[in-house]
């Protein structure tokens, strides 16, 4: 299996939200520079073999304290400080709680979460804040938005849980990373009477703040609320990695393993803030760990198996190759990623290929189109970037990002007209 790199320390960092659009770098111009990915990139695909099976044993030495002086000092969030309510947000859970009846409290609740005439909230990617900052900027990253809605359903008493949606593996680049993101959202129980034992069971109402992952059939699974702990300093975690504030992503992480020991995404990221400070073999170990953890994390095996292959460890690291091209064989988007490098890369024809190959894949997702778009508009082949911004935006189904679309769309008219001037 051949193996392309372009950088000796690219990596993909997890975190949980849905981010709206992959063209999350698009600018008030017609600005198509890419910033460089952590990442590596597999050109073969073999057969899966079978993955060695890792001896672990205890997670507690996996820590290095020493290394990371003064994470004690961090300001890490409490659950109570994640979760609490400002005023306003009591007045909105009171006024709800009027309502005797749960499906007209989750309509009220979500009229108030979507209405204009509301606070209408709006997602944004990478504000990973608590609940009353969201409240209060009426805006924030989906897991914060969902976070702050379950802060004011329960004090609606409003029965709800969070749910795990099993999104594909979906990656934006921030920085010199790729984030590879996931999604929750809340479901609203049924009522429990006397006479009726209810353990599990959904009434069809979901609270989510991505309207095209709502649509979509993709499997849930419930989730606790440490899970959701977890998920929150692992995300900050992530962010203080991309800052290259080391110290406070490390504060994070351990506290994201220590609420919720088997979330094998924060070993994972452990891994690579390892590997960002030269600590390789640590860092191996942490990878290996993760992936014991879940043997599904993808993630976590290609930034072992580039570190594997770093220190001649080939035979295990082609193992790891082959499981991961099996796996992503069918993933529209890890087609789009591979495009989204070459097109920094200036390889335009092979960007152009891998677009394709993800639309082949699922011609439903408008940043393929955009991709494409930015593409044609590097090789000056504006009419053809035109034509993909417009099918980016028929496949559009959010208003915000219709109008990003919109604009770069009239000034690729505008560089059109400007060509045919005499």
């Amino acid at each position: 299996m051949k193996i392309e790199r372009n950088a000796m320390n690219r990596h993909m960092l997890n975190r949980t939200e849905v981010a709206c659009f992959l063209g999350g770098y698009m600018k008030n111009s017609l600005n198509l520079t890419l910033l460089a990915a952590i990442f590596f990139f597999l050109t073969a695909c073999q057969s899966a073999n079978k993955l060695q099976s890792y001896d672990i044993g205890s997670h507690t030495n996996k820590f290095l304290d020493e290394k990371f002086k003064g994470y004690k000092e961090i300001n890490v969030e409490t659950e109570d400080e994640i979760f609490a309510l400002s005023k306003e947000m009591i007045i909105m859970a009171k006024s709800i709680s009027l309502e005797r009846d749960t499906r007209k409290k989750a309509h009220k609740l979500l009229q108030h979460f979507f209405s204009p005439e509301n606070i209408n909230l709006a997602y944004k990617s990478g504000a990973n804040v608590i609940a009353a900052k969201a409240f209060k900027n009426k805006e924030a990253n989906c897991l914060s938005l969902t976070i702050m809605a379950y802060a004011i359903s329960q004090e609606a008493k409003l029965d709800v849980a969070f749910q795990r949606v099993e999104v594909p593996e979906y990656w934006v680049r921030n920085g010199r990373t790729n984030m590879l993101t996931g999604h929750i959202n809340l479901t609203v129980l049924e009522e429990s009477f006397p006479d009726k034992r209810v353990l599990w069971q959904r009434t069809g109402i979901e609270i989510d703040f991505d309207p095209f992952v709502n649509k979509k059939s993709f499997p849930k699974r419930k989730i606790y609320k440490n899970n959701v702990l977890a998920m929150f300093y692992n995300n900050k975690a992530a962010t203080a990695m991309v800052n290259r504030d080391y110290v406070s992503a490390y504060a994070y992480l351990k506290k994201a393993t220590s609420v919720d020991p088997y979330f094998s995404s924060a070993w994972g990221n452990l891994g690579i803030l390892y590997r960002f400070k030269g600590f390789q073999q640590s860092a191996i170990n942490t990878y290996r760990y993760a992936i014991y953890l879940n043997k599904n994390n993808l993630t976590a095996m290609a930034n072992l198996s580039m570190l594997l292959h770093i220190n001649g460890l080939n035979e295990e690291a082609k193992q790891l190759d082959s499981h991961i091209m099996h796996k992503r064989a069918s993933n529209p988007y890890y087609y789009a990623l591979l495009a989204d490098e070459r097109l920094y890369q200036g390889a335009y024809e092979q960007a152009i290929s891998h677009y394709k190959k993800a639309i082949k894949l699922n011609d439903n997702i408008h940043e393929f189109y955009f991709g494409l778009a930015k593409v044609y508009y590097q090789l000056n082949e504006i009419k053809k970037a035109e034509n993909y911004v417009r099918k980016a935006i028929a496949k559009n189904r959010s208003p915000q990002l219709d109008k990003q679309y919109i604009a770069k769309l009239n000034i690729l008219k505008q560089i059109d007209n400007n060509t045919k001037l005499p």
